[in-house]
């Protein structure tokens, strides 16, 4: 594929599809013209992990160009023809060498879980917004590195390669590793697994380990379902270092004693998970849908325990129910959550309920898959626990919602988005009107994501817009205007300030 100044947008459908086009010669033309990394500069920090010489010299231009410079700097490469995957791939790797998920996977370490919340902004974009969610990121970067500097200045370091098992010792060495909570065993062992197994080996353990333990609120298997979507896009071979940085954040445990000798609170869901995952018999995906078992189910997790949850829902799949009925009383609870207290706890119920699903909807293996889902059921109670702790929790329901009838008249799309800024039950209200009466959900999502664009500050704003506007879809039919309109009482509002970056962007690109 021949990229010029004048084509990075309409070669971005193709560089992130199914197929791997190979290099122009243009391209290998621009990456001798990038920034070379002195032996001096090098040996400032031989400890730190380096990345293929295709992509650190980017890498380090990221890291070393100020925050006030870096729209600029990278717009100029965009122009010069860098590609949309070489810059994915660049905030990705500068993200988990310099951010360090610890003491909690979150906070700082927002700027790894939001690339591909940024990514799935872009491809659902018209053409000339597309480069607006990357630029965001890419500034939002900088503002985390430079609080990882002030905690510490962590660097990823090089992997002990005399610790890395061999190729067909690799995949027991890891599951021994994460099962005994061992940092170092893992880094070595998930480094071997990266160099030998495929994508969807790799994916299953992850997947399997992301799910375990509610630490982090979420943010384990948020940040399985992210990396691999990257890296789906940006390839395989930038494996290893997104994936010993997984490890390390999937075996945060706050300080704790280990969890592998210790019977801990954020595990006792797991281990009724585990022994009831073997009790399943080949029919567990093959029962019927049911609306009323999904509103059911609903009303168990209101007031259910996590434990309680995994029984609850694991009787549910037994007696025949569907698993997309279970799912939709997931997306349901976690919408209805937003209603109940808008912030950052009901938040991350959706953002980990669309993770958890989506690794649910990915895995192979059947008791990957199940264990994902009783355990997205364990933690929509913990969710609410949380909620809780932090102060009143409203008495609203999703059912209100679910039974509004059409109006005459209904609200338009954009007094919604106005109503934001005054009520949001109202705004709510005003889109399930607006839906129920036949208004195309489309209009609803995109008018979300401009603004988004134009008022997101936060790597939250991208994160929750990008989960719940995928996962409209991903909600069966008839719940899909209730979970919509309920994602209004966190969504930007149309009179909330401009974060002053997009017009920055549209003139760096040009």
């Amino acid at each position: 594929m021949n990229r010029t100044a004048g084509t990075p947008r309409r070669s971005f459908l193709g560089v992130c599809g199914g197929a791997t086009a190979a290099l122009a010669f243009s391209e290998l033309d621009i990456i001798n013209h990038l920034p070379r990394v002195s032996a001096a500069e090098a040996a400032l920090d031989q400890q730190a992990v380096r990345f293929s010489d295709d992509i650190e010299p980017l890498v380090r231009l990221l890291e070393d160009t100020p925050r006030n410079r870096v729209v600029e700097v990278f717009a100029g490469k965009v122009r010069g023809g860098t590609s949309y995957r070489e810059v994915l791939t660049a905030l990705l790797l500068a993200g988990v060498r310099n951010v360090e998920p610890r003491p909690s996977v979150g906070f700082k370490f927002h700027a790894v879980l939001v690339v591909n919340s940024a990514h799935l902004a872009s491809l659902a974009s018209p053409d000339q917004d597309r480069w607006l969610p990357i630029f965001w990121a890419l500034d939002y970067f900088k503002s985390s590195q430079a609080r990882d500097v002030r905690e510490g200045n962590w660097t990823m370091s090089a992997v002990n390669e005399a610790s890395v098992p061999a190729p067909h010792l690799a995949r027991q060495a890891l599951i021994d590793a994460m099962d005994n909570w061992d940092v170092d065993a893992a880094d070595a062992a998930v480094a071997g697994l990266a160099r030998s197994a495929g994508a969807n080996e790799v994916f299953e353990l992850m997947a399997h380990y992301g799910c375990r333990d509610f630490r982090s609120i979420g943010h384990k298997a948020i940040f399985v379902a992210n990396s691999f979507r990257t890296l789906q896009c940006i390839g395989w071979r930038y494996a290893e270092p997104v994936l010993r940085s997984l490890t390390y954040a999937l075996l945060n445990h706050h300080g704790e004693p280990n969890p592998a000798t210790s019977d801990l609170a954020p595990d006792a869901a797991w281990r009724v998970t585990d022994a009831l995952v073997d009790g399943f018999d080949d029919r567990w995906n093959s029962g019927k849908l049911d609306s009323s078992a999904s509103l059911a189910h609903l009303q168990t997790l209101r007031d259910a325990t996590p434990e309680q949850a995994v029984r609850e829902t694991a009787k549910l799949i037994q007696s025949g129910i569907h698993p997309q009925s279970i799912a939709d009383a997931l997306f349901l609870s976690a919408g209805e959550m937003l209603m109940q207290q808008p912030g950052i706890i009901s938040l991350h119920s959706s953002t980990t309920t669309n993770a958890m699903q989506y690794s649910y909807r990915t895995a192979r293996d059947p008791k990957t898959r199940i264990r994902l889902l009783l355990q997205n059921a364990a933690f929509i109670p913990h969710f609410r626990s949380s909620m809780q702790s932090r102060g009143k929790v409203a008495t609203r329901s999703i059912d209100q919602l679910q039974q509004m009838d059409a109006p005459e008249q209904a609200t338009s799309v954009a007094k919604i988005f106005e109503l934001i800024n005054d009520d949001r039950e109202e705004a709510s209200r005003g889109a399930m009107e607006f839906l129920a009466a036949g208004g195309q959900a489309d209009q609803m999502i995109h008018t979300a994501r401009q603004l988004v664009f134009l008022k997101g500050n936060d790597s939250h704003d991208y994160k929750f817009s990008s989960a719940v506007l995928e996962d409209f879809y991903a909600v069966s039919p008839n719940f899909r205007n209730s979970y919509l309109a309920a994602s209004t009482y966190l969504l930007p509002g149309s009179r909330d300030r401009d974060n002053g970056l997009v017009d920055r962007i549209r003139s760096a690109i040009g």
